[in-house]
């Protein structure tokens, strides 16, 4: 996008005589051949500083036009992977030609940051319109009646793996000392595998699943860990259990024995993390456990346990508290993925 040319002092000079006896911007403009708007610009100047000279500027003239920063701005709301060497290029046959910082630079100044994209669940419009139509039915329900549910699920925790600590406060050439690094080993070192519920009151069990998980180890599970969580978490008549749809959670013998022990299960739209937020009490647990470093699969069971009990049921709490903001994000995003 070629740059406006600079209009010369002495045609500056002239708008602001032709302005001072009395002509108007359109007259001017006329006839000087320039645009209206233009004319306006060097009058408010004039008026504001009682002067046509360039002010001083604080650096470099910016190398993209304004018209230019629109088209580039433009471009990548639209598309956002557009790649800087695909702007630059728009610019060239414009006839602008810039780097690729400057790209990054201008954009910057329009609130604009390159960042890596979030993975999200595949949504289809299946997906979308039913987690619609859970934040619609729910939005109203009163805070007690989410303050019943037990909402539970399954989480991967790794040693040595990227939930550790990544940064870090170091002098130069520091970088090696045992304080400044994180030990790894080939293949991540291992994980486990966690099952955990929670309520307002408080977090519920936390188990370690040991083998690959099927359908009869998730009703183990359930037998075993969910009716003393209630209990323990002083559940009121009627509490509801929320898990997603993943195939063992839905299998036929899991629904019928769910049924068979009058449990109520909350109806859950498939493909949605963000309104599930155990995902939030994940993410706290993962955070305190790469803070003890530990240093084998044993330890991290250890560790998992120990900063699960440690969560304040102000946490849960407040996780809950704010469920219909969920909702009413998930509608405002029109049912796609929100942040959590």
């Amino acid at each position: 996008m070629a740059k406006t040319k600079e209009l010369s002092k002495d045609t500056r000079n002239k708008i602001v005589d032709l302005h001072q006896v009395g002509k108007t911007e359109s007259a001017i403009g006329k006839q000087l051949g320039l645009k209206k708007s233009t004319v306006g610009t060097i009058i408010r100047k004039w008026k504001t500083y009682k002067t046509t000279d360039n002010l001083p500027r604080s650096g470099a003239p910016r190398k993209i036009s304004p018209r230019g920063v629109k088209m580039i701005t433009r471009t990548v709301s639209k598309n956002p992977r557009t790649t800087r060497g695909d702007l630059v290029n728009d610019l060239q046959r414009a006839g602008t030609k810039v780097t690729k910082p400057t790209i990054s630079n201008t954009l910057r100044r329009q609130g604009l940051k390159s960042c890596s994209a979030r993975r999200v669940p595949l949504l289809t419009p299946v997906h979308v319109q039913a987690r619609l139509k859970f934040a619609r039915e729910h939005l109203d329900d009163p805070d007690e009646d989410w303050e019943n549910v037990i909402w539970s699920d399954e989480t991967k925790i790794e040693l040595f793996g990227k939930n550790s600590t990544r940064r870090v406060w170091r002098t130069k050439n520091a970088e090696l000392h045992p304080k400044n690094t994180i030990p790894t080993v080939k293949h991540g070192g291992g994980n486990i595998m966690l099952w955990g519920c929670f309520s307002p009151k408080g977090p519920g069990r936390l188990i370690h699943v040991k083998e690959r998980m099927n359908e009869a180890m998730y009703r183990e599970i359930l037998s075993e860990n969910l009716l003393p969580s209630a209990r323990a978490l002083k559940m009121k008549r009627g509490w509801v259990f929320q898990h997603d749809n993943d195939p063992k959670h839905t299998a036929r013998a899991t629904k019928e024995w769910l049924r068979k022990k009058h449990f109520k299960v909350l109806e859950w739209p498939s493909q949605s993390p963000d309104l599930n937020p155990i995902e939030n009490l994940w993410r706290e647990l993962k955070v305190r456990v790469a803070q003890r470093q530990p240093q084998n699969i044993t330890a991290l069971e250890e560790i998992c346990m120990e900063e699960w009990a440690k969560i304040p049921a102000t946490v849960c709490e407040n996780l809950v508290k704010t469920y219909r903001k969920r909702l009413t994000s998930v509608i405002a995003n029109k049912g796609y993925i929100t942040k959590y």
